[in-house]
């Protein structure tokens, strides 16, 4: 739906999520939108399905790197029928660049360079925990993004080619929560990079990927979110989660592999966004 104005109705008043609810930012990294859904079709992600379906939108960019920039300044995965801008419904909005710099109604408008920075000026603990290798700190460029935060978590044990990756992910996650105080509210990203490549492991009998063993990582990484959905209900107040693949991936079609390409099935991806 459209506004008078043209901008998206906003499905959600970010002006009251921030500040009253802590946030979790759960990117979903390399899930296809036509993997999300057939698991979700075919029950299995019940964790995930319990909150609602699966959107169809564009992805901010072709691999992990361009689409983190892009959704760390706000500009999340846009609804899949959007042409054009200023169509897309923003629920965090960079106050001082374009756009006519007018908040958008329901858009939580920030100031610095990036929503963790926006959020982090206006009383909230930023935490990132890393997956893929742009967040694991062991390089310059894996440096980036954790800097964004106040803290920031990876170790070996959250790789892609470690198979218990998200659950030692929301092991870490647990630990910190529970030891945390109630107050400031705690905005959380987490890079969930059980369904990157290799996933072929969580497929018995597979020896390389495809998208069934991308498929089964869905279904392994679903009941980890479950996990931790649970724990955070258990030990904090409201939550408003954002949850999204920040690029798909190829298995061949048209002779295309992988990601950082501009194929389909790399360009369209899965979103929701909910209260816990």
């Amino acid at each position: 739906m459209k506004s008078m104005k043209g901008l998206a109705e906003p499905s959600v008043d970010m002006r009251r999520i921030v500040g009253s609810h802590d946030i979790l930012f759960i990117c979903l990294d390399t899930l296809r939108y036509d993997a999300a859904v057939c698991e979700e079709q075919a029950g299995g992600t019940p964790a995930l399905d319990r909150y609602g379906p699966w959107r169809k939108c564009q992805a901010p960019g072709n691999f992990t790197y361009p689409s983190h920039h892009a959704m760390f300044a706000g500009f999340l995965p846009a609804a899949y029928e959007t042409t054009r801008l200023a169509d897309r419904e923003l629920l965090f909005f960079p106050k001082h660049i374009g756009l006519g710099r007018k908040v958008p109604e329901g858009a939580f408008g920030f100031s610095g360079s990036t929503i963790v920075e926006g959020l982090a000026g206006v009383g909230y603990d930023t935490w990132c925990v890393g997956g893929v290798a742009f967040f694991d700190k062991r390089s310059d460029m894996g440096k980036v993004f954790p800097g964004y935060f106040q803290k920031s978590y990876w170790n070996p044990s959250f790789a892609p080619p470690v198979k218990d990756s998200t659950k030692n992910q929301v092991d870490l996650i647990l630990k910190k929560i529970a030891a945390a105080e109630k107050s400031p509210p705690i905005f959380l990203y987490l890079n969930v990079d059980a369904i990157h490549y290799p996933n072929h492991f969580y497929l018995e009998g597979a020896k390389k990927d495809s998208l069934k063993s991308h498929r089964a990582a869905l279904r392994y990484v679903d009941g980890e979110l479950g996990r931790l959905f649970a724990g955070w209900k258990g030990l904090r107040g409201q939550t408003f989660v954002i949850c999204c693949s920040d690029h798909g991936t190829c298995y061949g079609e048209e002779g295309c592999w992988s990601h950082g390409i501009n194929h389909p099935a790399v360009l369209t991806v899965p979103y929701k966004h909910f209260v816990l």
